[in-house]
């Protein structure tokens, strides 16, 4: 929003204040931007806040792989139908330019690479294997180790938990909609974002953040399995500037397209938290040893589409945003 704001567009929010996301109520103005409080699935109130409007820049969902599958009604309502029913209202009142926020979970596991076999994709996770500290994913058909690789936007979509599920049933809704109405649709598929505004203490936030509430409460981050997942971590003013982009993309693009907003550049879970803890000068990291079985062992991206086409490029460096984030305010 302060992005699009600072770039002279007349912003308006619709936000249901779910509290997944928000401990307290919203505020009635965001960044000088006018907030409407209202459920994605509330037509009416959608058709209300689509008047004047010539770009949607959708956001809003519940996020994270969520505490069980008592969770899954709840992911499924809020994530398809709310993009089911905000699609309808876009097309009845005309508007046919979108930014879907995405994930890097449509694709499950990222690339990997078997000595013996080239290009692979590994199985499902297996219980056992991880209950014994086999993290790392076995080729699928000679059983070797893999090298993980940079993963593309035209790699399969594998969806490996509710979640990833719903972000990829939202990318699919929306290409459906961009066909039929002749439309312009641009899916940012986002990486472990992090930064400054992410909210504190809740399950449903991503790792950086459950990290930086741990310290801030001067509990010791827990980093599961070993910590060396790989990861691409994009600070969130890098994620600001891919949404302008694609903002802009999509006065001229008709259609359907998705790109990674990521950096490229690897670390690991593990590294994160120490570096974190370090900014923080909070308590050392404990390794240990847990895990979820939605969970993805490696995932990094490549950003070459969104350079080629969109001209964005991930600019803030690790160490820099992780100085900023461990002193930032979470949001309550």
């Amino acid at each position: 929003m302060a992005a699009l704001t600072a770039a002279g567009d007349d912003v308006t929010v619709l936000d249901s204040g779910n509290p997944a996301a928000h401990r307290g109520p919203i505020p009635d103005v965001i960044a000088g931007a006018v907030v409407h409080r209202a459920d994605l699935r509330d037509g009416d109130a959608v058709t209300a806040a689509l008047a004047g409007v010539d770009v949607v820049v959708h956001q809003a969902a519940m996020v994270g792989l969520g505490l069980d599958l008592d969770d899954l009604p709840d992911y499924v309502g809020c994530n398809d139908l709310g993009t089911a029913v905000l699609l309808a209202r876009m097309a009845r009142t005309g508007v046919r330019r979108l930014v879907l926020a995405s994930s890097m979970v449509v694709y499950g596991e990222g690339g990997y690479t078997c000595a013996g076999h080239g290009p692979v994709r590994p199985g499902p996770r297996v219980v056992a294997e991880l209950a014994a500290g086999r993290f790392e994913p076995p080729c699928p058909r000679c059983g070797a180790p893999l090298a993980p690789t940079l993963v593309s936007e035209d790699a399969p979509l594998d969806p490996r938990s509710v979640y990833a599920a719903t972000k990829v049933a939202q990318e699919h809704l929306t290409s459906a909609w961009a066909r039929q109405t002749g439309g312009s649709v641009v899916a940012l598929r986002y990486h472990n974002v992090y930064g400054p505004g992410m909210p504190r203490d809740t399950p449903y936030s991503g790792v950086a953040a459950i990290f930086r509430s741990a310290l801030e409460a001067g509990r010791s981050p827990r980093v599961f399995e070993d910590g060396g997942q790989r990861r691409d971590f994009v600070h969130v003013r890098d994620v600001a500037a891919a949404n302008l982009a694609a903002v802009a993309a999509t006065a001229s693009r008709p259609g359907w397209r998705a790109y990674n907003v990521a950096s490229g550049r690897p670390a690991t879970v593990g590294e994160l938290a120490a570096e974190l803890s370090t900014a923080a000068a909070g308590p050392v990291p404990v390794t240990t040893g847990e895990f979820r079985l939605g969970d993805v062992r490696h995932i990094v991206a490549s950003p070459a589409r969104a350079t080629a086409e969109l001209g964005f490029r991930a600019e803030v460096r690790l160490a820099d945003g992780v100085a900023e984030f461990a002193a930032a305010p979470l949001r309550g």
